[in-house]
């Protein structure tokens, strides 16, 4: 499916719950034990889209990519992005090997388009369609930092060890912790909430980091 196809077909969701929509698809949001699908919203999506559920590094639709972030209200009812957002798992040896422009960081993030969702609460009783937003790394200043930020995992990598790595670095990708509980030795590439905001075209929600 071309890009903007399926943005002018996710734009029609907007304003609509997403759980009945799960529902309609068959998709588990609880499975029978009391466990959470945490990935149920975006498997949603895909399946509306017609996207077979696949854990494949490339991008999800061939030439660009699909995510799925949640929003949630401040108390003065302006939403803000929930929490950051998984681009791609970290291979040590692959990230060592490969210059940015030939990294799955960069095949997931040059085109991509995002869906965005109200979160209300962890039962997902409701979660309101808020918008859909595409986004191409191709500004220069973005594009710059964000290789930046590639560089200086993978120099930490080679020179220090995978071990070494920690969520305190780069200011728009950090590397963190992917996993099932506590000592999870994965790690995955992660966008920082400020450029969440961005791509969304809500930077004055939560704002880049400054220089």
């Amino acid at each position: 499916m071309e890009r903007v196809d399926a943005i002018n077909r996710l734009t029609t969701l907007v304003g609509k719950d997403l759980r009945q929509l799960a529902d309609q698809f068959g998709v588990t949001v609880w499975t029978q034990d009391g466990k959470k699908n945490k990935g149920w919203a975006g498997h949603t999506i895909e399946r509306y889209l017609g996207l077979a559920i696949n854990s494949s590094r490339s991008p999800n639709f061939g030439s660009w990519e699909l995510k799925l972030v949640p929003l949630v209200a401040r108390r003065t009812g302006i939403l803000r992005v929930k929490e950051t957002m998984a681009i791609t798992m970290i291979d040590p040896v692959e990230v060592t090997n490969k210059e940015f422009e030939e990294s799955h960081l960069f095949n997931k993030l040059k085109k991509i388009v995002v869906v965005a969702r109200v979160f209300e609460n962890q039962t997902d009783n409701r979660s309101l369609m808020h918008s859909v937003s595409s986004f191409d790394l191709d500004a220069p200043e973005i594009y710059n930092q964000v290789k930046a930020d590639y560089d200086l995992i993978r120099s930490t990598i080679r020179d220090q060890g995978f071990s070494e790595l920690s969520g305190i670095m780069g200011k728009l990708i950090q590397p963190r912790t992917k996993g099932a509980g506590h000592g999870s030795t994965s790690r995955a590439f992660y966008a920082r909430t400020g450029f969440v905001s961005h791509i969304l075209g809500k930077g004055h929600l939560v704002p880049l980091p400054s220089k």
